[in-house]
């Protein structure tokens, strides 16, 4: 790292807060502990909904199923095993997705019950999550959709906390709220609210989000949204990543605020590894970069302003009340202020 430079690398911030603290550089231990600092301040820095960064924000499209109803279905009481016939499930529609997937859902024979599936084997053969419950049902009428939509592995939350899309009104409320407003949510059509959920994740440790809709999309549809990447480092070949590794490594955040994380990692390691009383005088300047890094980027924004009324004042001031008990002037001189 140069002497006369700002912070750009991994290397760069880490060092920068062992030369701060005045510590030795080169010792491994010290060492990791200043990279686990930096690390957890580029978190914290994208955490919550206080500061909307432009170089952390990503936009997407979802594109939704449409329902499919075509041919029937027939189903013994107590089965998972749902029979088609003149149905195309495993069949690609016009935009390359098959007619049924796993996760998507089905309503069968008009009844209330919302059926998961687990898997589909061919044209004609899927398996259902849960037993059927209703009596057994040869060639009847069935519905299947799609509520949920798997997000991009990097979506870390929505740009804000109100709506889902950018193009279309779509508002997001909490998981909570949405289980308790559409219990069953099986009435398909345009969608007007959302909610983002979290599946169990398949060999890793990473939770899968999705997007949830009320109304289930009936057609296909492009529905554009905007969202908070997790992907907040660039490796030196290009790739992106969550957290720091390698020295090279460079954050998505602009040069010119990457000192900041150095002021957060300073908090930190003054409050946890010295119990120093300059952590409050560090926590402090990285507020004051934080407030100054949100205006900056705030480019257009309305701020809310103390206006006071002014109309009233002008209008006296221009033309005062004469005669009476009220204000009066003396041959103009109020009015221009004359000697």
């Amino acid at each position: 790292m140069s002497a006369t430079t700002q912070v750009k690398t991994f290397s760069d911030l880490y060092t920068d807060l062992q030369n701060r603290v005045r510590v030795q550089t080169g010792i491994t231990a010290t060492e990791n502990q200043a990279k686990r600092y930096i690390n957890i301040a580029l978190q914290d820095m994208h955490v919550g909904y206080s500061e909307r960064f432009p170089w952390a924000e990503r936009s997407g499209q979802l594109l939704t199923q449409p329902r499919y109803n075509t041919g029937t279905v027939t189903i013994t009481k107590g089965s998972t095993t749902l029979t088609g016939a003149s149905t195309l499930w495993d069949t690609a529609n016009s935009f390359g997705v098959d007619n049924m997937r796993p996760g998507g859902k089905v309503v069968i024979s008009g009844r209330n019950e919302v059926y998961e599936v687990s898997s589909v084997t061919s044209d004609t053969v899927a398996v259902l999550t849960s037993r059927w419950v209703g009596d057994d049902v040869s060639a009847t009428t069935y519905y299947y959709f799609e509520d949920e939509y798997t997000l991009p592995s990097d979506f870390l939350r929505p740009l804000t906390k109100e709506q889902f899309s950018d193009g279309i009104e779509i508002r997001l409320i909490g998981r909570g709220d949405f289980r308790r407003m559409f219990p069953r949510n099986s009435v398909v059509g345009r969608p007007t609210y959302a909610c983002i959920v979290d599946r169990a994740p398949s060999g890793s440790v990473t939770l899968v989000r999705a997007a949830r809709f009320h109304r289930p999309p009936d057609t296909a549809m492009l529905i554009p949204y905007s969202y908070i990447t997790a992907n907040l480092v660039v490796t030196s070949a290009g790739a992106t990543a969550t957290e720091f590794s390698s020295d090279a490594d460079e954050p998505v955040i602009p040069i010119r605020y990457r000192h900041t994380l150095v002021f957060h990692a300073l908090y930190n390691w003054y409050r946890d590894k010295k119990d120093d009383v300059r952590s409050s005088e560090a926590h402090g300047e990285y507020t004051d970069l934080m407030v100054r890094v949100a205006s900056d980027n705030e480019v257009g924004t309305q701020r809310a302003r103390i206006k006071p009324a002014m109309t009233a004042m002008r209008r006296r001031a221009h033309a005062p009340y004469r005669g009476g008990s009220r204000r009066y002037d003396v041959n103009s001189k109020f009015d221009y202020m004359d000697d």
